[in-house]
């Protein structure tokens, strides 16, 4: 069964009861398709960055997930980031996430950087998502936001050599070297 574009927007609901197949995201009331899939390279920075997120936080009480999954800040509104992190066990349902993650992660792609910019930036800002990274992977840089006063700040940009402090875990640092790998 196709999404039928004609009636928006759909709900949460009405969603997980397609079978065709597609991953999709609903957010400001419009309907954006995951495809295609991320690159290689995209996927390889998104395991070696959630690798250094898990090593970090086992034992501990925040989870990492990774894409693909549902993040509703609505029943009417979801996302597919990357990779979340979420320290409130109240929000990790059995089939999502439901509210704001603590973490959010996107790994810009040339099909998704504009919305990952701005109408996922936006977006995360309003429902106050602490901090919010755009990893570049073929620059090779990633963008680290804070939300302080209810606005994004841009606490710093990391390229390959530097060292990222997680604002939210205090003294963990993680290593660009460690998710841009030399060809």
């Amino acid at each position: 069964m196709a999404f039928p574009q004609e009636r928006k927007p759909f709900t949460y609901a009405e969603y997980v009861q397609l079978s065709d197949g597609d991953r999709y995201e609903m957010i400001d009331g419009k309907l954006y398709n995951m495809a295609p899939a991320p690159t290689p390279k995209h996927q390889q920075v998104v395991t070696l960055l959630s690798a250094e997120f898990v090593t970090h936080l086992r034992g501990k009480t925040c989870r990492v997930f990774v894409s693909p999954i549902d993040v509703c800040f609505s029943n009417d509104e979801w996302v597919q980031p990357d990779i979340v992190i979420v320290c409130d066990s109240n929000k990790i349902s059995d089939d999502r996430i439901i509210g704001a993650p603590d973490i959010i992660v996107e790994v810009l792609s040339p099909s998704t950087a504009k919305k990952d910019r701005l109408i996922k930036y936006r977006r995360y800002e309003q429902a106050e998502v602490r901090e919010y990274w755009i990893v570049d992977p073929v620059h090779e840089y990633v963008e680290v936001h804070v939300l302080k006063d209810g606005a994004y700040q841009l606490y710093g940009t990391y390229f390959k050599g530097d060292a990222i402090p997680v604002q939210l875990f205090g003294h963990f640092w993680i290593h660009t070297d460690n998710i841009f790998l030399s060809q």
